[in-house]
């Protein structure tokens, strides 16, 4: 149910979805007054969420960001634990993997690995599908890219049952207390945005853990310069993902999920 429900949610916390009805209700509405301000209000929350400086610096705040690698630990962890979301599944021909953002997630594993920074690699999650079709899971997927990169098959764990960050965690859990001591230290890898959030639930089930900041969407924020003029449609995307990220860490707190 709780899989179903933030699904729908994700469609009434789009910033389009509002910008349509806000729209809609001033080209409507009777009287002039309230018309006039709801256009005039309309184009101004338009300038915000088109403008490239702003969205770039509201997530830059958001997102955790990445650390030196000479500031991680001496000794390896045992595992890297990676999260997925970041493959597109529903392509054809059926005969890779497809990548959307976040790839950076299984690459940067892959340098920890080579690094020596972490000893093992598992991957967490299933298909996200709503209407039954049956997928191969994203787990399975990903390991099959660790496999072509030389990854050794006994360093790679598979998780492929969780359908969101709060399963991600405790399906880990079941299979990391049968293999490792209770206080064995992990590395969670997942997005910036999307780490304050998986380090919570990981820490919720009792895993002592790291976080390492992989698939950053922004750059460093500076003084405001001819960007703070430029709009893109992709300003309107990271205010969706950073709107959706911070309902959905709000959620998780009031739910006890993290």
């Amino acid at each position: 149910m709780f899989f179903f429900l933030s699904k729908i949610l994700y469609i009434f916390t789009s910033p389009l979805f509002w910008l349509v009805i806000w729209a809609i209700w001033a080209y409507f509405t009777k009287n002039p007054k309230l018309k006039k301000r709801l256009w005039y209000s309309f184009f101004v929350v338009c300038f915000v969420l088109n403008n490239t400086y702003l969205a770039n610096t509201a997530m830059w705040y958001w997102e955790i960001q990445p650390t030196p690698l000479v500031n991680l630990q001496k000794e390896p962890y045992e595992v890297g634990i990676v999260l997925t979301g970041i493959t597109r599944y529903k392509k054809t021909p059926d005969d890779r993997t497809y990548f959307d953002t976040g790839a950076d997630r299984l690459i940067h594993a892959i340098m920890l690995y080579r690094k020596g920074h972490i000893k093992k690699i598992l991957i967490t999650g299933g298909t996200i599908s709503a209407f039954g079709k049956k997928y191969k899971s994203e787990a399975m997927r990903l390991a099959e890219v660790l496999e072509y990169a030389q990854i050794p098959k006994e360093d790679i764990i598979i998780e492929e049952n969780a359908r969101n960050t709060r399963e991600n965690a405790l399906f880990s859990k079941e299979i990391l207390e049968k293999k490792f001591p209770k206080n064995t230290k992990y590395m969670v890898i997942t997005s910036a945005f999307h780490l304050r959030r998986a380090l919570g639930c990981f820490e919720k089930v009792g895993l002592n853990v790291t976080g390492f900041s992989a698939g950053v969407l922004t750059n460093d924020v500076t003084s405001p310069s001819i960007d703070f003029f430029l709009l893109s449609t992709r300003a309107i995307h990271l205010w969706e993902i950073l709107i959706h990220e911070m309902i959905g860490y709000t959620v998780y707190k009031i739910t006890k999920y993290s």
